[in-house]
């Protein structure tokens, strides 16, 4: 049975871990999991406990890695097969609970960076990749060899986008390779020259070059895939490149392309669509997403004043990973916001299984500040990150005497002329904070409670004072299928 605010127990036995990864030949285990380079990794660190880190895909190679690097290291390992939110978030308080000096993440990242320092590893994976079928759909999709193009990849795939550049570069002339942004050793200073960094890739553009003038051609995916909207890295992709670039996929396997404007213009119509919920909104659920992913604390403090400044009340809510059971819970709740990574953010969530929308921190940013968005930005923003002061694309709440507040909007889904915020109308009668009951006393009025006053049942009262004293007397004994008093027919 769900509680209110966790899952239960036994759900941790009953859930299923989804497909059941085969099991990698123990020839291949070397290879596929770069067991030599993680081995010399925990030997320059020196190491006595390390925590090994594998989604539900790869558990079945867990016990055969960690024994080979427990031969090779001496060093003792630790598996964690379950984390508190993401796979693809670092569960450095996991490895932490477990007293482990290092972590290494196997399989696909986001890459943010992490909240507490500890040394981490990263083995994405190396999935084959044809690259003479690839070279052949890259060549018909960009006939211009003069265009600007730059090679993306899914994380298991990033190893062979360097081989596919070299044998593209003697024809195309503005090629750019993007490479995984693994975070910084602790204590290490970042490069000079540092690249841009974007969807958890560097970009080496040129000095005066700007990706917005770049198209796309992503490596990755499947054929097999039942819906590759399910992707949440390849989501963020388009819903941050420019709109007018183009944007193709390319399977890794079989060579065959796919342009990915439509599937661009669906998403960005939903989160459209979230803004505008995010907007109607009197009520917002902030949902910790994350406690391993660096700044989640100031962003939670962000968007806590965000939606203070639109005039909208907003409860946080720590459940762990948000499941309809769990939300069902806050039926006052109008939205919610998941503050997670970028991935987890964006983690795609079966039709019609929340009975609120669960949004993004960058739709609530659009819904409660006027401001937003400032001139020339990607249509969407990915990373909570990137809306925290210091970041370039941070967008400072207009001050309180700013016409940006009255500017009159309507909303798109009920046709409702919506009010400015409540503090801009503290001076009028009619909208008071504090508004007087019958009974003369003063009660700070909210959504939640007007929610909870329209219910036809609110819970127990006290009502002190105003129920009979009686004598106490002996209850019913026994349980509820067979009370003493009843009889056994």
């Amino acid at each position: 049975m769900e509680s209110m605010f966790s899952s239960p127990a036994e759900a941790a036995l009953q859930r299923e871990a989804g497909v059941p990864g085969l099991f990698t030949p123990l020839p291949d285990l070397d290879r596929v999991y770069e067991l030599e380079r993680v081995a010399g990794f925990i030997r320059d660190l020196g190491c006595e406990r390390v925590a090994l880190q594998f989604p539900d895909q790869l558990l079945g190679d867990a016990v055969a890695v960690a024994a080979r690097l427990e031969e090779t290291t001496g060093s003792k390992m630790f598996i964690l097969g379950d984390t508190a939110y993401g796979s693809c978030c670092m569960d450095v308080l996991g490895a932490e609970q477990a007293g482990a000096q290092a972590l290494i993440h196997f399989g696909p990242a986001c890459l943010s960076p992490p909240a507490r320092p500890l040394p981490v590893a990263f083995v994405l994976g190396q999935r084959s990749v044809a690259l003479e079928l690839c070279v052949k759909a890259f060549e018909a999709q960009n006939p211009d060899p003069k265009a600007p193009v730059v090679l993306l990849s899914e994380p298991a795939c990033a190893h062979a986008l360097e081989a596919l550049a070299t044998l593209l570069r003697p024809q195309y002339l503005d090629l750019l390779v993007s490479s995984p942004a693994f975070p910084l050793p602790v204590g290490s200073l970042s490069p000079e020259p540092k690249p841009l960094e974007r969807f958890g890739r560097y970009f080496p553009l040129a000095p005066g070059r700007r990706l917005e003038e770049y198209g796309a051609f992503y490596v990755g995916g499947s054929e097999a895939s039942p819906d590759p909207d399910l992707d949440p890295d390849l989501s963020r992709l388009l819903l941050g490149w420019a709109p007018g670039r183009p944007f193709f996929s390319c399977c890794p396997d079989t060579g065959k392309t796919q342009d990915e404007g439509a599937r661009a213009g669906r998403l960005r119509a939903r989160r459209r669509y979230l803004v505008e919920r995010a907007r109607d909104a009197r009520v917002v659920g902030l949902l910790a997403g994350t406690l391993g992913v660096a700044q989640h604390r100031e962003a939670l403090a962000h968007l806590r004043n965000l939606t203070e400044a639109a005039g909208k009340r907003s409860y946080v809510l720590a459940l762990g990973r948000p499941t309809p059971a769990k939300l069902a819970n806050f039926p006052e709740v109008d939205v919610f916001v998941l503050l997670a990574c970028p991935l987890g953010a964006l983690a795609p969530q079966l039709s019609g299984s929340f009975f609120r929308p669960i949004l993004a921190p960058c739709e609530l940013e659009a819904a409660c500040n006027p401001a937003w968005p400032p001139p020339g930005l990607a249509p969407h923003l990915t990373h909570y990150a990137d809306l925290l002061p210091g970041s370039p694309f941070h967008v400072p709440l207009p001050p309180p005497e700013s016409e940006l507040w009255e500017t009159p909007d309507v909303s798109l889904i009920t046709g409702a002329l919506r009010p400015p915020p409540a503090w801009k109308s503290s001076n009028d009668s009619g909208s008071l904070a504090l508004t007087p009951r019958p009974q003369l006393e003063l009660a700070e009025s909210s959504p939640a409670a007007s929610f909870l006053s329209s219910r036809s049942w609110q819970g127990l009262e006290p009502r002190l004072g105003q129920t009979p004293v009686t004598e106490a007397v002996s209850g019913r004994r026994g349980i509820a299928i067979a009370y003493e008093d009843e009889g056994s027919g």
